[in-house]
């Protein structure tokens, strides 16, 4: 017993051996306090210790048996918070799998989600499957990979597809990893999808196309970009089955040719209305039959059919079955032709709105054709067109109806300036009310001063880009109209001035609501002193690049008409200053866009303060 109460906890009680007790035998006994080790050691109890248990021991399975009779969407959606095991397990589980009596109402699809580059993977596209179910549903969803680098395999599609069947708009776009087996498995579980846009996925066959087909009745839109394992089965699957379907484009598919668009454009004529065709491997065949069978066409876009000769345009105009054709437009097809332009006119008497673009075999010839028989024309876009000179588009607007009112000219090389001494047209352009002259070099004052002596009832004026124009030839335009002006754009034309802007801000000041300026090296503070006397309801003014200085934004700012101006442009004003920070912020009680960008003289504290105080307006620096 003395060896007992000598013991200081120190030492060994039993230097020679050990001794295991536990408290519970030998309740008299006094065990004293001893400091825990610092390191692991047995511990004397390990004998009753028992190994943790945990539900993930359980085999998939018995988990899935367990999450599928979750009473709620919102104790899914906690439970896929535990882990990526737990949330791949719950978007794979199918509505029809849910216990009934724990089943959601499915909302209507009033969720957009989009998924871009790097957050683009299969693991969100499972979260959103397993949260959407309990907000509305998933409507919309848009998905934009990164190549090869992409993270959605066909596994993601069949997380959305197992649980959002309320899914009506669909767009992959740069996805190689995703298949026909993802893509499948969204058509059979998603038959509301309404609108399906494929673009670069090469993984997806006719397969695919089929059973989108035979499931999605509700297809209206379809869009296949650079796919190239889909081909003319696919197609023909689609105008089987897909009776809904208004509008359809493909582009740049090896696969597809003459048998799948010519069958498409048969069997699916009658009720399409807009038709794109875009770097097909397809020849005039396609477009015969688009005449003979596109009763319901409205909306037309043939861009880079190098196959399609001068006899398909021909056909496709004179078969006389695109009745209710109203826009048109062709790019980079050498069958387009001034004979083929002038069928197009005769076959489509509702045409309003035509578009040309490097089509370099129509010329003049064929534009007073199209005047004289597409008498419904509204609008004509010419684009890169160098056959075309200026005694071709004169004689369009010689010829046009009473009911053209844009015509547009850009990079077109054959135009030449007007002799000054040319005889006036003996008619004139009333109904004209938009002209857009955009980079054709030989275009100068003696056209402008022919058109303002022709086109007495524009509005908006677009001259860019235009050497050859000075002040003298805008002017001519400019005192023959005779309706306001609301938008001019002289982009730049180095040879405008002060005394331009001093005319239309005089003429025109009561009407004028836009003026751009951008490039146009010769002005100055003097037409911002115009804009601010004369101009009333300006509210979009861009002069960036230009020799405008702190005193005329000063002048804008104390404008006696209190200008409301909304668009403010400076961009590579390199005379606006730190000064004119105050009168800045006065006009941008208004503003809701301004581009300060490359003005060296505006320094960062500047630029702070405005970000401070212009609060609603987005600002470029």
């Amino acid at each position: 017993m003395s060896g007992i109460f000598r013991f200081s906890g120190d030492e060994d009680f039993f230097p020679k051996g050990s001794m295991h007790l536990s408290p519970g035998s030998c309740p008299g006994v006094y065990f004293p306090a001893r400091k825990r080790l610092r390191i692991a050691a047995p511990s004397v109890f390990s004998g009753f210790e028992q190994k943790q248990t945990s539900i993930e021991v359980l085999p998939d399975e018995c988990l899935f048996e367990i999450l599928r009779r979750l009473p709620s969407g919102q104790e899914r959606s906690a439970c896929a918070c535990v882990s990526k095991h737990w949330l791949n397990l719950l978007s794979s589980i199918t509505r029809d799998e849910v216990n009934e009596s724990n089943q959601d109402v499915e909302g209507e699809g009033f969720l957009s989600r989009s998924l871009e580059g790097k957050k683009a993977t299969d693991l969100r596209l499972a979260a959103i499957s397993v949260g959407a179910s309990t907000r509305g549903g998933l409507g919309k969803l848009q998905i934009r990979g990164s190549g090869f680098d992409s993270k959605v395999t066909d596994a993601g599609l069949g997380s959305i597809a197992h649980g959002c069947p309320s899914l009506r708009v669909l767009s992959l776009w740069n996805l190689p990893a995703v298949g026909d087996m993802g893509l499948s498995e969204i058509a059979r579980s998603c038959p509301m999808i309404e609108k399906l846009d494929l673009s670069r996925c090469p993984g997806i066959t006719d397969n695919a196309l089929v059973t989108i087909a035979e499931n999605c009745v509700n297809l209206s839109e379809l869009t296949i970009d650079s796919c190239s394992g889909v081909g003319n089965e696919g197609l023909r699957a689609i105008a089987r089955r897909c009776v809904n379907l208004r509008s359809i484009s493909i582009r740049s598919c090896p696969r597809i040719g003459d048998e799948g668009v010519a069958f498409l454009l048969a069997q699916a004529g009658s009720y399409l209305t807009k038709v794109k065709l875009q770097m097909l491997n397809i020849t005039g065949l396609s477009l015969s039959v688009l005449g003979h069978y596109g009763a319901a066409i409205t909306d037309l876009v043939l861009h880079g059919l190098q196959g399609v000769n001068e006899k398909g345009f021909w056909v496709m105009g004179n078969a006389k079955g695109l009745k209710k054709l109203k826009s048109l437009s062709v790019m980079s097809c050498r069958g387009m032709t001034d004979i083929g332009l002038e069928a197009v006119g005769n076959g489509c008497p509702d045409l309003k709105h035509v578009s040309l673009s490097k089509c370099l075999l129509v010329s003049g010839k064929g534009l007073v054709a199209l005047a004289k028989s597409a008498l419904s024309l509204e609008s004509l876009k010419l684009e890169e067109c160098h056959r075309i000179n200026q005694f071709g588009f004169l004689g369009f607007l010689m010829n046009c109806g009473l009911k053209l009112k844009v015509f547009s000219l850009a990079n077109c090389l054959g135009v030449r300036d007007f002799n000054p001494e040319s005889p006036l047209p003996s008619t004139s352009c009333s109904s004209l009310r938009s002209l857009s002259i955009h980079n054709c070099p030989g275009f100068g004052d003696a056209s402008l001063a022919l058109l303002g002596k022709f086109c007495h009832q524009l509005q908006d004026v677009e001259l860019c880009g235009l050497n050859g124009v000075t002040d003298a030839g805008v002017l001519e335009l400019l005192q023959s109209n005779n309706v306001g002006l609301v938008k001019v754009n002289l982009s730049g034309c180095i040879n405008v001035s002060d005394n331009t802007v001093s005319a239309v801000s005089v003429c025109h000041g009561h009407t004028l609501e836009s003026l751009n300026l951008d490039g146009c090296k010769n002005i100055t503070d003097a037409s911002l002193v115009a804009v601010a006397k004369n101009c009333y309801s300006v509210n979009d003014l861009d002069i960036s690049n230009t020799l405008v200085s702190d005193h005329g934004i000063k002048a804008l700012a104390s404008s006696p008409n209190h200008l409301n101006l909304q668009v403010l442009s400076v961009g590579g004003c390199s005379a606006i200053t730190d000064k004119s920070k105050a009168c800045i912020q006065k006009l941008g009680r208004t503003l809701l866009g301004l581009n300060i960008q490359r003005c060296g003289r505006i320094s960062s504290s500047t630029v702070d303060t405005l970000l401070e105080h212009l609060w609603r307006c987005d600002i470029l620096y």
